[in-house]
């Protein structure tokens, strides 16, 4: 099995999935009550909090656990605007954001009356700096920029987005970094990050899980009603073996990118040169300030699905688009705004790399993605 869609979820690490379960096992006392079982599942969450925090080099207290990337997104968006917005209602995107990111500006738009900008992008996905600037005005509270983009893997400058922001003082700026965690280095004190987004199953830990950064002095409307657990941000019993696993997904992770990371920046150079190499194939992802783990490209004479299915087939699997929208087989919205032509944007393939995956997966990818791809490109006409 070739499995290249990472950028959709990864596979667990096998310890991972170890902590998940000792803890449900072990450590099974609601962390909010009072008698000794309650309070060593709640030292086991704080510990988990700290761990994150170290990591993240930010404060124990910034961290917020989640079930994700789109509650994240969500709590970070929605939470931010409507607890500011008596100091203005202006907030600024960009076009090329994951769906919770873009779904949740058109709500606080369409049923809250905000005054949204959506910024365009270059032919290489990235947003102008220019027109930020022209943009972002003094009623601005909020700016929601992904630091990678989870289609073609385009980085965006946030440090020097974040420096513009920082002029603004009612302006805070949030960054979904579900895709760039453990594999684009990002320093959220230094790009002046207020809140960031980050997923455990991107980098191999478990579906429901995930982290919020919320900077000290941001103010948030929680999204649920409750208990006020996390910090009185996200009530709800806290999911302790979720915690415990992201915690330790993102230590084991990120420990291996400080070994691995080389490796996969040098399968990433060289696939992206044999797609290239290929007649009929466009690699959309850009040549520069791109991540080093997603490679997006179009076979425009070959139904995406169709070869998609024809890879699966063969026990190699790759995706389309985002995973959270692949099933609606949309055309791809991103490679529209990077003014790509729409059967481009319509036959777009994404292959997204893991760590742990070296240059041995090259050959046999390219060999059968060139046979697929002349095969069915001949079925098609």
């Amino acid at each position: 099995m070739l499995y290249l869609d990472n950028s959709a979820t990864t596979q667990p690490y096998p310890d991972v999935i170890s902590t998940f379960t000792k803890v449900t096992e072990v450590y099974f006392a609601n962390p909010s009550s009072i008698h000794k079982l309650g309070s060593e599942a709640e030292s086991l969450l704080n510990q988990s909090r700290k761990q994150v925090a170290h990591l993240l080099g930010v404060q124990e207290q910034e961290v917020i656990f989640t079930s994700g990337g789109t509650e994240g997104n969500n709590l970070a968006i929605k939470g931010a605007a409507l607890a500011n917005k008596q100091k203005g209602r202006h907030i600024i995107t960009s076009v090329v954001e994951h769906p919770s990111v873009l779904e949740s500006f058109k709500q606080l738009e369409q049923v809250h009356g905000f005054d949204v900008t959506y910024l365009p992008v270059d032919e290489n996905g990235i947003v102008s700096i220019e027109r930020m600037k022209k943009e972002i005005r003094d009623d601005t509270t909020l700016v929601s920029i992904m630091h990678v983009n989870n289609e073609v893997g385009t980085i965006q400058p946030v440090t020097l987005i974040g420096q513009i922001i920082k002029q603004y003082p009612n302006a805070l700026f949030h960054v979904d970094n579900v895709q760039g965690i453990t594999k684009v280095p990002l320093d959220l004190k230094k790009a002046n990050i207020d809140l960031c987004t980050i997923s455990g199953h991107k980098f191999h830990g478990l579906n429901g899980t995930g982290a919020l950064f919320v900077r000290t002095g941001v103010d948030l409307l929680p999204l649920f009603s409750g208990g006020l657990q996390e910090l009185q941000l996200r009530s709800g019993t806290e999911s302790l073996a979720g915690s415990v696993a992201f915690a330790k997904a993102l230590r084991m992770a990120s420990e291996r990118a400080e070994k691995q990371s080389s490796t996969m920046k040098n399968t990433y150079t060289k696939l992206k040169k044999e797609l290239m190499n290929i007649d009929g194939v466009f690699v959309n992802t850009p040549q520069e300030n791109s991540a080093p783990h997603i490679i997006n490209f179009s076979v425009p004479t070959v139904k995406a699905e169709v070869l998609i299915h024809y890879l699966g087939e063969r026990n190699i699997f790759v995706s389309t688009t985002s995973a959270c929208s692949s099933r609606r087989k949309t055309i791809s919205t991103t490679l529209l705004a990077m003014n790509k032509h729409q059967d481009i944007a319509k036959s777009a393939i994404r292959v997204s790399l893991s760590l742990d995956q070296n240059e041995e997966i090259i050959n046999p990818f390219i060999k059968t993605l060139s046979k697929g791809i002349e095969k069915l490109s001949k079925l098609m006409r």
